[in-house]
């Protein structure tokens, strides 16, 4: 069972970083779009990637990873705290984008889409430490 939690964890994280990934340059394009019926697009792409994707990805994931942690007795391994602070803070990424794109959806984006480009490499530098301390273990 325990290696279809982890085929499970390693699915849900995929699909939960490409939602991280591809958000972001949502918000690129629609920041340049301005009002309009290219923007109305731009919302509903990003509340279904939001709905559909993201957010269930991102609990499946939890779940799994914190199931492995238990069952592997993991808890007091120095590599899974490093881990789950940055894991901590690509969810707190997630809530951030929660927010941007709630601003897109009342039309009150104050951003630039240079912001976003800028923002859209957070996730990758999250998502290289955590593969780096999972897979390297340095303490």
């Amino acid at each position: 069972m325990y290696l279809w939690i982890k085929a499970l964890h390693v699915i849900a994280v995929i699909s939960w970083m490409a939602g991280l990934l591809y958000l972001p340059r949502l918000f690129v394009y629609h920041a340049d779009a301005g009002l309009g019926a290219t923007s109305e697009t731009f919302k509903i792409m990003e509340r279904r990637l939001l709905a559909i994707i993201m957010r269930p990805m991102a609990v499946i994931a939890w779940i799994t990873g914190l199931y492995m942690a238990l069952q592997g007795g993991l808890l007091r391994e120095g590599w899974l705290h490093g881990k789950l602070a940055l894991v901590l803070a690509l969810t707190a990424v997630h809530g951030y984008d929660e927010a941007l794109a709630k601003r897109f959806r009342l039309d009150r984006n104050d951003r630039p889409s240079k912001f976003f480009r800028y923002y859209n490499e957070l996730p990758t530098l999250l998502m290289i430490g955590i593969i780096i301390l999972v897979i390297v273990k340095p303490f």
